[in-house]
């Protein structure tokens, strides 16, 4: 298992922008697959993002689709989501997770997990 580490949240005004990274700890990062979820109060965790263990391959939301950039760095074992364009819809606590499978967007997929960072947008 890989253990992961998010940062980058805080309080942004509509339309801002933040960046959230997520640092992994091991030597096999490049290994997996890794995904952005977030969970408003009240909500399910839901999927924000996903990129493929080499970076050829993204996977997004509709609802963030052409404001929200994932990326990684596998020298670095990070991970990335720039966010744009920010809505209060927004706000939420964005959790990192990674996985070894194929299934990207899948909440069950992903067994490792960061403890969050809270984003919150006003508006």
């Amino acid at each position: 298992q890989v253990q992961l580490v998010e940062s980058g949240g805080g309080l942004v005004q509509a339309g801002g922008s933040l960046r959230l990274s997520c640092a992994a700890s091991g030597r096999t990062f490049s290994s997996y697959a890794m995904g952005w979820f977030r969970q408003a109060p009240g909500k399910e965790r839901e999927f924000v993002a996903a990129i493929s263990w080499s970076g050829g391959s993204t996977y997004y939301a509709d609802s963030v689709k052409g404001r929200f950039t994932i990326s990684r760095d596998n020298a670095k074992n990070t991970v990335y989501l720039q966010m744009n364009s920010l809505k209060p819809e927004d706000t939420a606590v964005y959790y990192c997770a990674a996985t070894l499978g194929t299934t990207m967007t899948t909440i069950r997929e992903f067994g490792s997990w960061g403890q969050g960072t809270q984003v919150t947008v006003s508006s």
